[in-house]
């Protein structure tokens, strides 16, 4: 009889968590990470080749040249100047561009990206090969390396602790406050009190930016990430929290439940989260980051943060989020008229 009772509540416990949609949330997150994993590049050879930008003007060594040519593993880029070879480089396009370096007779300069990156170990572990090939002894062809993104450790991942806490009041938080009013019926009270659709909409619009602005004031208070271009720094802020708290609303309007809302949440963090976090280290999810909400507020936050960009030069990105918040906005209000799912 013991067993039969507990058979009962498991097989209960297991019918509850179907209908809350627990069972696509266990089965999205390994498939996820599986087609996550296969997006990524391999180590097959042409996966594993290293993009560096040769300026066309400049007179390389014939060793260096003769080295590049002979190896499959380098794939040169030829670029009219310096400029043209930044603007390659900030695209993703090279792992990095070889310049004259001034205080060294003979010297080249890599200029990366990032200094402490996957991609300029690879180039310098590259070159380093190639020197020993050509030449037992010697001084190094690279002398320096000169990096677009400015700043230490810290700095450099503030754009993705960023991004992670958008998504995570945008996806995480707010759709299960709206599902749960909406499953305790607060809502359909709520609006039969002079509050209107429109008045409900605003507020959790505002609750959900504060939540993100106060969370990003305490990742400031904690961190040592120093001094930021306030101007652009907070206009993408705010259209970035405007949007994803738009964003969260909407979705918690499509959700029954809680339980429900919690793993669409999941379902829709993820894949706004890792490509475009990992964009900088994968070619290919480089290529797919960019079509995602997600990275229109991540790409802004490393050109402002990192290369001392402006908030004027990417109005593109900025009314994307804007644009987008908006729409998801108002589909929340066509939602609300109809009383979906209340």
């Amino acid at each position: 009889m013991m067993m039969k009772n507990i058979l009962v509540l498991v097989f209960n416990d297991l019918a509850i968590a179907y209908k809350n949609k627990t069972f696509f949330l266990i089965l999205f997150i390994p498939l996820f990470i599986f087609a996550s994993l296969n997006l990524i590049d391999g180590t097959n050879a042409e996966a594993s080749k290293i993009k560096i930008g040769l300026i066309q003007n400049y007179a390389y060594s014939p060793e260096i040249t003769g080295s590049i040519k002979a190896t499959k593993l380098i794939e040169v880029t030829w670029v009219q100047n310096e400029d043209e070879g930044v603007g390659l480089l900030k695209g993703r396009k090279i792992d990095g561009m070889l310049t004259g370096n001034e205080k060294v007779n003979g010297g080249l300069a890599l200029l990366v990206l990032k200094k402490d990156s996957l991609h300029t170990i690879a180039v310098v572990r590259s070159f380093s090969a190639l020197q020993k090939a050509a030449e037992r002894s010697g001084p190094d062809w690279i002398t320096e390396i000169n990096s677009l993104h400015e700043g230490g450790f810290q700095r450099q991942t503030l754009p993705t602790w960023i991004m992670m806490l958008v998504l995570l009041v945008g996806f995480i938080i707010l759709p299960a406050q709206v599902a749960e009013e909406k499953e305790k019926k607060l809502l359909l009270a709520l609006l039969q009190t002079p509050i209107t659709e429109i008045q409900w909409l605003i507020a959790k619009l505002i609750l959900g930016m504060s939540l993100t602005i106060i969370a990003l004031l305490f990742l400031h208070m904690l961190g040592q990430f120093g001094p930021v271009p306030l101007t652009d720094y907070v206009a993408f802020i705010l259209a970035g929290s405007f949007c994803f708290s738009a964003y969260g609303i909407f979705l918690g309007f499509l959700c029954r439940n809680q339980a429900s809302a919690r793993t669409l949440g999941v379902i829709f963090y993820l894949p706004h989260l890792l490509p475009t976090a990992m964009s900088d280290v994968s070619q290919k999810l480089s290529s797919i980051a960019p079509f995602l909400p997600s990275y229109q507020l991540y790409d802004p936050l490393q050109k402002i943060l990192l290369e001392d960009g402006q908030w004027t030069n990417m109005f593109f990105d900025w009314s994307y989020l804007i644009l987008l918040g908006t729409l998801l906005l108002y589909l929340s209000y066509l939602m609300m008229k109809k009383r979906w799912l209340m």
